[in-house]
């Protein structure tokens, strides 16, 4: 076993097995959050003979499950597959911003637009993050900024329709025509 005891390593090595044990063990504790949401959500079956506190439940013991792989991932010798982070550039916090917004943009002004607007409209912020993580230039280009919007209305606007024409769910839409 290895020694948990924190050390004095040298900013940017690895984080010593207690921190990755704290990890995994924070993660754990998301889980039983979870559970313990789970355990207020009624789980009366429906004609798929799941109830709606189904899926929480999964989330929940997976979420578990890994907690508890990473605590003994932590004991057994840490993350033996880390690299040393010493020479690692730094977080990107532009993207994430984009990103970020985008998720935020979608939950704030979902019930006004409408859940394909809304969702078209995540899909392109959240698009000119992930290309900018990439490094790749000229992603505020207006025919760029069309495209996304157009690829975002056409991936939501069949979800859209099928949860809301076929399941009968009900998600936020710009008309009550149950179109759009």
């Amino acid at each position: 076993m290895t020694d948990l005891s924190s050390s004095s390593a040298p900013p940017g090595a690895v984080p010593s097995p207690l921190w990755q044990a704290g990890v995994g063990a924070a993660v754990f504790l998301v889980a039983v959050g979870m559970a313990w949401g789970a355990l207020g959500i009624p789980g009366n079956a429906g004609y798929g003979g799941v109830g709606p506190n189904f899926l929480p439940w999964v989330c929940a013991a997976v979420l578990g499950l890994c907690g508890v792989l990473l605590v003994r991932e932590a004991l057994t010798g840490g993350y033996r597959q880390a690299k040393d982070p010493g020479g690692a550039p730094r977080a990107a916090w532009g993207p994430f911003a984009w990103v970020s917004s985008g998720l935020l943009v979608n939950a704030a002004l979902i019930t006004e637009l409408g859940f394909v607007l809304g969702c078209a409209l995540c899909y392109a912020l959240a698009v000119q993050g992930l290309r900018r993580a990439g490094g790749q230039a000229g992603t505020l280009a207006p025919r760029r900024l069309a495209l996304d919007l157009a690829v975002g209305l056409i991936i939501s606007a069949p979800v859209f329709w099928l949860f809301t024409q076929l399941l009968a769910i009900s998600l936020p839409g710009l008309t009550q025509t149950g179109w759009l």
